[in-house]
């Protein structure tokens, strides 16, 4: 070791194929995402971030921080963009959700089953139709349901279950014909429309035919019905419908709530930004794919107010810049797309104006599609008109830097992107598999983005090296996420610091006291380096800046 050169590490082959189920079990394993209240059996759609999955999400919501509030992008003019920063309460007036149209319209078609008690989102409810030419003349084949992003072998054991409770030979493939093929831990894809639809999309009368996704036998499904999705909590002594509240269901009103307060006080000009991090919550039907849609969650919002003249300038900016801003923390472009809303599931506030584009990543469960990770919205005046109405406080904008001054309310570019969401692409970005390792895979973090910059691991616990290493880690610890790492032999270390994406391995050797130098051992190529001692610090800062 101590005479170590560079290793090349080369002839390996490396798959980015992220197994799902892999990903989720190192999260708990090494420390990345616990499901809460484990000890108690869980609670559905809630988790817990881990020591390393807390430095993770932490790292992501600090760099989006930084690139919006504390050093905004370049406008267009060529000037840096005004973005000012709040932090709002989780609870406000219920009248705010009024007004935003959450009370009366924030809901989801659902519906239930009537044998298992299980609840699903009507629109995340797919159905297969059986191919009747093919199938025996009795009994009757029904429709086969399934929960859209469900694993392809998952839906095949549910057909094999319904076949044997009816006493009828069926498989995956007398559903969908010729178009069948595997995808190996994807959401089954079939090419032929007609072959699945949304449960949406299916007569009511035809219900009766259809075998819901946890069920045995058909008919079992009711009719959809709306369910509200915010989650109701009571203020004060008294418990009636006076004392109603909400947690907020998006970070969004905070900030218009407090439009006017900016305005007043920061001296900000139109066009100018408020952005805020901040938890939220919606009671999900059925919450699933871990992390991805849960029923507590966070959410990086940026509220962008402009001249309703400039509205659609300002949404191409953002949508181009918050593409780019995804691959600048490790997430490849090839995985992200865009993707216009179409005019039938635009939202009310959305719906007269530019529209509404999502950043969609490739996430292992719907891959070869796409998933939203964050949206880009013109918002209209829809939300200042709604708060004025309701406040009949004036939320128009005065404008004196024309002739003549004029008053206006301001349009509203809104990128809004799932904190939570951006770790789980982080996450599945980084996921590796290398069969040429112990660990079999490594967690290929971007430098800055990993929630471990670097590992001092003294070679041997004697010979004075126990001493040399802490020393270097009282430096390096002050200046980056750095642990002092003393356990089992250097072989299972390196692993284990390949599995949490450490990307520097920094030994104190038995060389370390005669040469004052260390080997730093690099993730991603297993490559060696000797560097000296007083190099260490500026080495692997000048890494983490690339």
């Amino acid at each position: 070791m101590g005479n170590a050169q560079a290793i090349s590490h080369t002839n390996v082959e490396i798959s980015s194929k992220v197994p799902m189920d892999e990903l989720v079990a190192l999260c708990k394993r090494r420390g990345f995402i616990f499901p809460a209240s484990e000890i108690y059996g869980g609670i559905n759609g809630f988790w817990d971030f881990g020591p390393l999955g807390v430095l993770l999400k932490n790292n992501l919501r600090d760099r989006w921080w930084r690139d919006m509030v504390i050093t905004p992008p370049i406008g267009p003019d060529g000037e840096p963009l005004q973005i000012v920063g709040v932090d709002t309460a989780i609870i406000q007036n219920p009248k705010t959700w009024e007004a935003s149209g959450h009370i009366a319209g924030f809901s989801d078609p659902m519906v239930d089953c009537k044998e298992t008690k299980l609840r699903y989102r009507a629109d995340h409810v797919m159905v297969l139709l059986p191919h009747t030419s093919k199938m025996p003349p009795a009994p009757k084949v029904p429709s086969v349901a399934f929960v859209e992003g469900t694993p392809l072998q998952d839906i095949e054991k549910h057909i094999k279950k319904i076949a044997k409770k009816l006493g009828i030979s069926i498989s995956l493939k007398d559903f969908i014909g010729h178009q069948y093929r595997e995808i190996e831990g994807s959401e089954l894809n079939i090419a032929v429309h007609h072959d699945k639809l949304p449960l949406t999309q299916i007569n009511k009368d035809k219900y009766t035919e259809i075998v819901a996704p946890d069920a045995d036998v058909p008919g079992t499904l009711t009719e959809p019905r709306a369910f509200n999705l915010m989650f109701e909590t009571q203020v004060g002594a008294v418990r009636d419908d006076s004392s109603k509240a909400y947690l907020r269901p998006e970070t969004a009103q905070g900030i218009f709530l407090n439009y006017k307060n900016v305005v007043d006080n920061m001296r900000v000009r139109v066009p100018f930004g408020i952005a805020q991090v901040g938890k939220a919550f919606r009671n999900e039907v059925t919450p699933r794919n871990f992390i991805y849609r849960s029923r507590e969650f966070e959410q990086m919002e940026m509220e962008w107010f402009c001249h309703p003249d400039e509205a659609k300038k300002w949404f191409e900016f953002w949508t181009e810049m918050r593409k780019s801003w995804w691959a600048d923390v490790g997430v490849s472009s090839s995985n992200l797309q865009l993707r216009q809303h179409d005019k039938d599931e635009l939202s009310h506030y959305a719906k007269a104006g530019v529209g509404t584009v999502d950043i969609e990543y490739r996430f292992p469960f719907t891959a070869p599609g796409f998933g939203e990770l964050e949206g880009i919205a013109h918002r209209c005046d829809f939300d200042l008109t709604q708060h004025e109405k309701h406040s009949t406080k004036k939320m128009e904008y005065f404008d004196d830097s024309v002739q003549p001054p004029r008053r206006f309310l301001p349009h509203v570019i809104e990128p809004a992107a799932g904190l939570t969401r951006g770790v789980l692409a982080v996450l599945a970005e980084a996921y590796t598999v290398d069969a040429s390792r112990p660990s079999q895979m490594y967690m290929k973090f971007k430098p800055s983005m990993a929630p471990v910059k670097a590992a001092i691991l003294p070679l041997i616990n004697k010979d004075g090296l126990p001493e040399i290493a802490q020393k270097l880690y009282y430096c390096m610890r002050t200046k980056f996420m750095t642990e002092y790492d003393a356990k089992s032999n250097i072989g299972k270390r390196y692993a284990r610091h390949d599995e949490i994406g450490t990307p520097f391995c920094i030994t104190v050797d038995t060389e370390t006291p005669k040469d004052q130098a260390v080997t730093i051992r690099f993730r991603d190529t297993m490559a060696q380096e000797r560097v000296a001692l007083d190099r260490v610090e500026a080495f692997v800062a000048k890494a983490l800046a690339e």
